[in-house]
């Protein structure tokens, strides 16, 4: 099992930035991959970015590009998100998740664990 629990969401604005983190507990070997996930009211959960827990490989859906940076600390078992230049779409309860098998890192359902979520919400 893998507890994953987020924190450093809020209200910022537009063109502001936040840093989101994930710590990770449970078994010794977190996973192959993590990720973070987005989902805003009315929407489906959406891919932001995943990074190979290992290898340290970063995958980014277009939209963040240029914008997020996702890593890691293996030492304090900690994901982050750092968000910067935000916008108004990209208000959302974020959530970080673990990819065992470290396949499919872009769809959602290839991740067994799931944090509570933070929300962020961007105001113009």
């Amino acid at each position: 099992q893998v507890q994953l629990v987020e924190s450093g969401g809020g209200l910022v604005q537009a063109g502001g930035s936040l840093r989101l983190s994930c710590a990770a507990s449970g078994r010794t070997y977190i996973s192959d991959v993590l990720g973070w996930f987005r989902q805003a009211p009315g929407k489906e959960r959406e891919f932001v970015a995943a990074i190979e827990w290992i290898g340290g490989n970063t995958y980014y859906t277009d939209s963040v590009k240029g914008r997020f940076t996702i890593s890691k600390d293996n030492a304090k078992r900690t994901l982050y998100l750092q968000m910067n230049s935000l916008r108004p779409e990209d208000t959302a309860v974020y959530y970080c998740a673990a990819n065992p098998g470290g396949n499919r890192v872009t769809f959602h359902r290839a991740y067994n664990y799931w944090g509570q979520g933070t929300q962020v919400t961007v105001s113009s």
